[in-house]
């Protein structure tokens, strides 16, 4: 998906990356909704009874892209992979403080779906797949970028083209072998 149907956002997304943080007002109302669907993607993963709610995540990622000196949006597809990114990683040091208090052990690893859904049992599901995933990203960055935009992000095949400057062909056969590397390295976890 390219950037024209956006190009408020574009436009502002890169007044933001040069300097000008006052663009912040105009921007957020134009991506509250789709960071409010990504967090609802990446909640809908999560047990039933998680005390982090869509508006609260939206509010921790927002706090973390606004702190981005360095970034250099590309569109709006670029700005929701970096909102999928940390929204990864805000439930993921959720949930590793939450296992740190539970001190659990003995998961058994679960296979990588599209939209593969975590059991209030399951809480530490999201650590094994991210610690699989880590490595994954060491092999090969774009593949991990894949499965984080796709998985984490919600992002369509075509979005995920747009950010990583590849054909949707390549984004839909490295989706095939993630998943079945992430499928391998879960079970022998």
């Amino acid at each position: 998906m390219s950037a024209s149907p956006h190009p408020d956002v574009t436009r502002l997304l890169l007044d933001w990356s040069g300097g000008h943080r006052e663009v912040l007002d105009r921007l957020m109302p134009l991506v509250y909704d789709e960071l409010r669907r990504l967090a609802r993607h990446h909640l809908r993963h999560e047990r039933a009874d998680h005390t982090l709610t869509t508006t609260a995540l939206v509010h921790e990622a927002y706090l973390n892209l606004i702190d981005q000196r360095q970034a250099r949006w590309q569109n709006r597809a670029h700005f929701l992979a970096i909102a999928a990114r940390a929204m990864r990683r805000i439930l993921l040091q959720y949930a590793r403080q939450r296992r740190a208090l539970k001190r659990g052990g003995g998961l058994a690893p679960l296979p990588l779906e599209d939209h593969l859904i975590v059991a209030p049992d399951r809480l530490d599901t999201v650590i094994v797949l991210d610690e699989a995933l880590a490595r994954l990203e060491a092999m090969d960055e774009r593949l991990g970028r894949v499965v984080t935009y796709r998985y984490f992000g919600g992002m369509t095949y075509e979005e995920i083209a747009d950010v990583l400057g590849v054909s949707v062909r390549t984004v839909k056969r490295d989706w095939r072998t993630a998943r079945a590397w992430l499928h391998r390295a879960m079970s022998e976890a």
